[in-house]
């Protein structure tokens, strides 16, 4: 039985979800410690709380949620090897990075995208949108996504190269893994034709820094 429940404050809408005899701690993410987490059973955290042993030996906890669609936070083979649920939010902010990526194109070319051609590295819920919204202002949308061009072999997907010779824009909305890690390194931007304007909607160390510089 669940007795005992810690949010990272900055978590909204939980106010008043769980039962009364429920125990509920709202928490800043420095106070989520591993002291903090002993008797907890479940935590909902966000990224700035590693999920991972150093956190979580010897604790009750048995499930986590993070409210985000990256879960590069979460340790899962320590959870799994110890029977700790764990599951994030697939989509939870898409709208809203659709909505940035819609501002930084329509001020960064206010003359308009008509002729453009757009690069999208990683089509799910949040690339998949930004398919639709620059078809919508008249650009020529590209989309590159390995796992589901192997699996859905009808949808005409591109490979990395063919997006680097024609792309003017390239957005990125991958997980963060150790294939997508440094995926943007001096040797793809080199393989690109136009120098395009590269904006990475995922996980900072999706680019690699140095090299951008």
């Amino acid at each position: 039985m669940v007795k005992q429940v810690i949010i990272d404050k900055g978590i909204p809408f939980l106010e008043g979800v769980f039962p009364p005899e429920i125990e509920v701690l709202h928490l800043s993410p420095e106070d989520i410690t591993p002291e903090a987490v002993r008797y907890a059973d479940a935590l909902f955290v966000r990224t700035r709380t590693r999920i991972n042993k150093e956190l979580l030996h010897g604790s009750n906890v048995r499930f986590v949620a993070t409210a985000t669609i990256g879960y590069d936070h979460i340790d899962t083979e320590y959870c799994a090897q110890n029977k700790i649920e764990w599951t994030n939010c697939p989509g939870c902010n898409a709208n809203s990075v659709v909505n940035y990526i819609h501002a930084v194109l329509t001020t960064l070319f206010p003359e308009g995208l008509s002729g453009k051609t757009l690069g999208i590295i990683g089509v799910g819920n949040v690339g998949s949108r930004v398919a639709k919204m620059a078809t919508d202002l008249g650009m020529t949308v590209l989309l590159n996504d390995p796992p589901r061009a192997q699996n859905e072999p009808h949808i005409p997907f591109k490979t990395l190269s063919e997006l680097q010779q024609v792309c003017d824009i390239l957005t990125f909305h991958v997980p963060l893994t150790s294939d997508t890690h440094h995926l943007v390194d001096a040797p793809f931007l080199q393989n690109c034709q136009h120098k395009p304007l590269i904006i990475n909607a995922a996980r900072g160390e999706v680019c690699d820094t140095q090299a951008l510089l």
